[in-house]
């Protein structure tokens, strides 16, 4: 009887591996479908990041291109602003040599006229302007030709010249 348990026994567990193996053997086939769905998700994967790779790179030397446009661009436009502020310079003093020259003709020409002359041409001309044409004349000859003007007129101008230059006009005509 032994010898049944025995065969009774080791037939019960026989078809407890039987169903063990069987187990592992599905077990087995799901796992191998897992690792295949992992494999291609690692590849999907590994195929978008050199992807990326690529477009990130292509955008890297792209933004290189235009850095180094705008480089050269914003040099271009130094070295125009510096040739630009020079000639401004050059014309500045240009102008300042006509003006030197224009008042220094305008000076002789007034110290070489009568003084009777040249006090009724500075009546006629607008305070701010007989203002600055006599500033620029001697003391003597500026009180020669103001001794000559009308008092109400040369008073209008001793005023414009107590405050000095520069002299513009206050809205006021001469009439």
């Amino acid at each position: 009887m032994r010898a049944f348990w025995i065969l009774l026994v080791a037939t019960f567990l026989w078809a407890e591996a039987i169903d063990c193996t069987k187990v592992f053997e599905e077990r087995k086939s799901e796992l191998l479908k897992e690792i295949e769905k992992i494999d291609e998700a690692r590849q999907s994967f590994e195929a978008l990041q050199a992807a990326t790779n690529v477009l990130f790179e292509k955008q890297k030397s792209v933004l290189k291109e235009k850095e180094s446009a705008l480089a050269k661009t914003k040099e271009e436009i130094e070295v125009k602003e510096k040739r630009i502020a020079s000639m401004l310079a050059e014309n500045k003093k240009l102008l300042e040599q006509i003006e030197a020259k224009k008042n220094d003709k305008l000076d002789e020409t007034y110290i070489k006229m009568k003084d009777a002359a040249a006090a009724a041409i500075i009546e006629k001309l607008p305070v701010h302007e007989g203002a600055a044409i006599l500033f620029t004349l001697p003391p003597k000859k500026v009180s020669q030709i103001m001794a000559k003007m009308d008092p109400q007129i040369a008073s209008e101008i001793t005023q414009s010249l107590k405050k000095g230059p520069p002299f513009v006009e206050n809205n006021q005509t001469k009439e």
